[in-house]
């Protein structure tokens, strides 16, 4: 993708994005770490909040993950419109205001737990209140997070900073990323939940205001911070879209990409603790699998920053063949170690979707990325749609042919979806 050129100051000086880069990749490394402690917390509270669902453990439990990235298409659009009309910025500090409210919602189904009684949806089938307060705190943590995203990944694309391109800053935000999903698995389990194996709701309650805090001291940084627009990257209040971001064939073929990277990369990072634990390996095993995921997540992002003379499209080709290899192999071998090694060739996934979906689309790149945040909803939807599949097959092993088949998309995305005619700047 052409970079955006730099804006000019009043000064005639070239503004200097280093120290907003530096920033907004560190904010990365919040929205992997939350984003991963969500899906973490399936396991634990499989046992905690629905040792009494029967034969609908798995189908309630992968709500928490539905619950959260259908955040991400509620705000896709509202957040492209809010950096339109408030600019980078006000929109980021937008943004960590609502986390801090969704994690006061976790909280609060601490509370509901204990005061709170039961629902029974079935005659087998009985959930506590307090657990769908808990799939709202996902929902609204999942919406706070589509802001920050909406803010980060575009700046990230168009940002120029010296010696960097689009797929590299974006490799790099990854790595940021990467290390708080890698930490998140360990958070949740020893953290949170001491590594016990009944574990309890009230465990919750401390590390819950502690992230409070921490997100709230946050946004008052960012509020003392500047945050320098770019331009060319929104429509401003007096430029006009001619025409819907929709009618760009890439992109609407790089929201369904998105749409089914996240999805594969949330069912193996989610479902892959409920997969072990449906084969009766221990707390310590499924963790470390779900760590050693995120890490190869992390070690392929930091590779890919390296990668910058080599095309996002070919590198996307060749992750999709790997990933789909490695899941092929677990499934029919029913073996979920092969699964953990798909996070090496899912890294780099998500910054060359996004770089090649916004490719050439100048003052429609803030609504494209809007756009594509709808995609996320794939990390709600499909997930949920492996552990429905699990409780009706009555185990874990023959779901992961869905992640096959959005594999094979990816790799169809690589080859021939990104492709198009546009000549620069839309």
């Amino acid at each position: 993708m052409a970079e955006v050129m730099e804006k000019k100051t009043n000064q005639g000086q070239e503004t200097n994005y280093t120290k907003p880069f530096i920033i907004l990749v560190a904010l990365f490394f919040v929205v992997g770490f939350l984003t991963t402690a969500n899906g973490q917390f399936q396991a634990p509270l499989k046992t905690a909040f629905l040792a009494n669902a029967g034969n609908l453990k798995n189908t309630l439990v992968t709500l928490i993950t539905f619950a959260f990235f259908m955040g991400y298409p509620a705000m896709g659009g509202v957040s492209s419109r809010w950096i339109d009309k408030l600019g980078y910025r006000n929109t980021l500090i937008r943004g960590l205001v609502m986390l801090v409210a969704a994690l006061g919602v976790f909280r609060l189904s601490v509370f509901a737990d204990a005061t709170l009684g039961s629902v029974a949806l079935t005659a087998e089938a009985t959930v506590p209140y307090a657990f769908f307060i808990f799939l709202a705190g996902s929902f609204f943590m999942g919406c706070s997070l589509a802001v920050l995203q909406v803010v980060i990944n575009p700046y990230l694309v168009s940002c120029n900073v010296p010696g960097t391109t689009s797929v590299t800053r974006m490799s790099i935000g990854g790595s940021s990323n990467s290390i708080g999903t890698t930490i998140a698995p360990y958070f949740v389990a020893f953290l949170v939940f001491k590594g016990v194996e009944n574990p309890a709701v009230e465990q919750m309650g401390i590390p819950f205001f502690g992230l409070m805090a921490a997100v709230a001291l946050v946004a008052f940084i960012m509020s003392k911070l500047e945050l320098p627009e770019i331009q060319g990257t929104t429509s401003g209040g007096d430029v006009k879209l001619e025409k819907s971001v929709w009618s760009f064939t890439h992109l609407f073929l790089g929201v369904v990409g998105i749409f089914v990277y996240v999805g594969v990369e949330i069912c193996i990072g989610s479902n892959i603790n409920l997969y072990a634990e449906d084969l009766g390996l221990p707390t310590d095993i499924y963790t470390l699998m779900a760590a050693l995921y995120w890490g190869g997540m992390l070690a392929g992002r930091l590779l890919g920053s390296t990668l910058s003379r080599v095309a996002a499209q070919t590198q996307l080709a060749v992750a999709a063949t790997g990933a789909l290899v490695l899941v092929t192999a677990g499934m029919l071998l029913n073996q979920p170690w092969f699964l953990v090694g798909a996070g090496v060739f899912h890294s780099i996934m998500w910054g060359a979707i996004f770089a090649l979906a916004l490719d050439k689309l100048g003052k429609y790149t803030t609504a494209a990325s809007g756009a594509l945040m709808i995609g996320v909803a794939g990390g709600a939807i499909i997930p949920w749609f492996q552990g429905i599949a699990a409780d009706v097959m009555g185990g874990w092993q023959w779901t992961w042919i869905l992640v096959i088949a959005c594999e094979a998309y990816i790799l169809f995305y690589a080859l021939i979806g990104h492709k198009h005619s546009l000549a620069e700047n839309a």
